[in-house]
């Protein structure tokens, strides 16, 4: 019995001839995602690929060497790869074997198509590195759980959610929530918000003026920058102009992050950073150093040589995640199918954070400690103690049961 995990993913072309070179010992060449589905060996062992790039924006030079905290710092195949291979004994004790099949898509129709191919009685789970359009694309292509290792739009959780959409990174307002919890508990109450206008940040924007609210801290000002070359817009991007007035913390929103990191120490007044920049609330930093944490950080530096970031995180418990399905599950046909998903619900995972993580039933989301770090540390992790709630602590950041957003789980 051979259960398959497929993982639709943006990868860089060098990057991922380069990584798949290093687990398998060969260069592979791209296999066109209309022939994926023929599930073309590419030698024995535990992985079975095939390779088809999509450049992936986040894995750009200058991005990777900017190394924002919270950004990719490689291919997300890495993390995966690695989650398989700690369970390889686990997996031959069973008697089963995990494939590895890769599927490059240049675009969400071309995801749609390519998800059709798949045999349902033998795939474990569709992990998908995708972006927010392709998600979508692949969610209702297919009625195979997915697993979301990209995307953190709050309205994948809530609006456009559907009941087999889980997702292993965190949401936007995890992230927003988690700095919230950490404002309010040292009293920095009043914040200036300085806002990117990037189109993209916008929908981020709007999450951070609704955490703020809805933690009852102060918006002391919202104010826009923006990045040119122009002369003429210089003022725009001037520090001590925009952190100009009274305020006890600035919430940088950035998604490229090249602002947002040299703002602390530019600041009008001496006062704090948080969001994109200074105190970025992340799912794993290298620096993380309890729970475990180190061995799992220095096993992914061993096989790819480089620090392991949250992207990296997030793709190995996507990995962990299949495997714990494929063990509860381990039959092919209808049957299997079924209870692999049903076994998403009760599953419950060791993400080295020191507590056990499960998914919420009612946006699919799963439940994690956030880390709060400045890149050079992990400062602390949220929910911090004393935060109390009558179920689990960690739904204290990100969307609560009663608040049902996701319709389509009778949230």
């Amino acid at each position: 019995m051979k259960p398959t995990v497929v993982w639709l993913g943006r990868i860089g072309r060098a990057a991922l001839t380069h990584g798949i070179g290093l687990a398998l010992g060969a260069v592979v060449g791209p296999v066109q995602a209309q022939t994926a589905g023929a599930g073309n060996s590419v030698g024995g062992g535990l992985l079975l690929v095939a390779v088809v790039a999509q450049d992936d924006p986040r894995l750009e030079r200058s991005r990777l060497e900017r190394s924002v905290p919270g950004h990719a710092t490689g291919p997300a195949a890495d993390g995966l790869r690695l989650a398989l291979k700690d369970h390889e004994r686990v997996l031959q004790a069973a008697g089963l074997r995990l494939d590895l099949q890769v599927l490059e898509v240049a675009n969400a129709q071309e995801a749609a198509r390519a998800v059709k191919t798949l045999d349902a009685g033998r795939t474990v789970a569709v992990l998908s590195d995708l972006p927010e359009d392709g998600l979508k694309a692949v969610v209702m292509s297919t009625a195979l759980p997915v697993l979301n290792m990209a995307a953190a739009a709050d309205t994948l959780r809530g609006a456009a959610c559907a009941p087999h959409l889980w997702h292993l990174n965190p949401s936007e307002r995890m992230r927003t929530d988690a700095l919230a919890q950490a404002l309010v508990a040292r009293k920095w109450t009043r914040v200036l918000l300085l806002a990117s206008q990037e189109p993209a940040d916008a929908a981020r924007v709007a999450a951070v003026q609704a955490t703020i609210k809805r933690f009852g801290l102060k918006l002391v000002d919202t104010r826009p920058f923006k990045l040119s070359a122009d002369p003429r817009e210089r003022d725009l991007a001037n520090t001590r102009l925009l952190t100009q007035g009274d305020y006890d913390v600035v919430w940088v929103v950035d998604g490229p992050g090249e602002f947002a990191t040299s703002l602390p120490y530019r600041t009008a007044l001496p006062r704090p950073v948080v969001g994109d920049g200074g105190l970025v609330a992340v799912a794993w930093s290298a620096k993380f150093e309890r729970f475990g944490a180190p061995q799992v950080s220095r096993r992914l530096q061993r096989q790819t040589g480089r620090p392991m970031g949250s992207q990296d995180w997030v793709a190995w418990m996507a990995g962990k995640t299949a495997v714990a399905m494929a063990l509860a599950a381990p039959q092919r046909g209808p049957e299997g199918a079924k209870a692999r998903a049903q076994a998403l619900t009760t599953l419950e995972l060791d993400g080295s954070k020191g507590v056990a993580l499960s998914f919420r039933s009612w946006d699919g989301q799963l439940r994690q400690p956030m880390l709060l770090s400045d890149g050079q540390a992990v400062i602390e992790t949220v929910p911090g103690d004393g935060v109390m709630h009558p179920r689990n602590r960690l739904d204290t950041v990100g969307a609560d049961a009663p608040e049902k957003l996701c319709k389509a789980r009778g949230g």
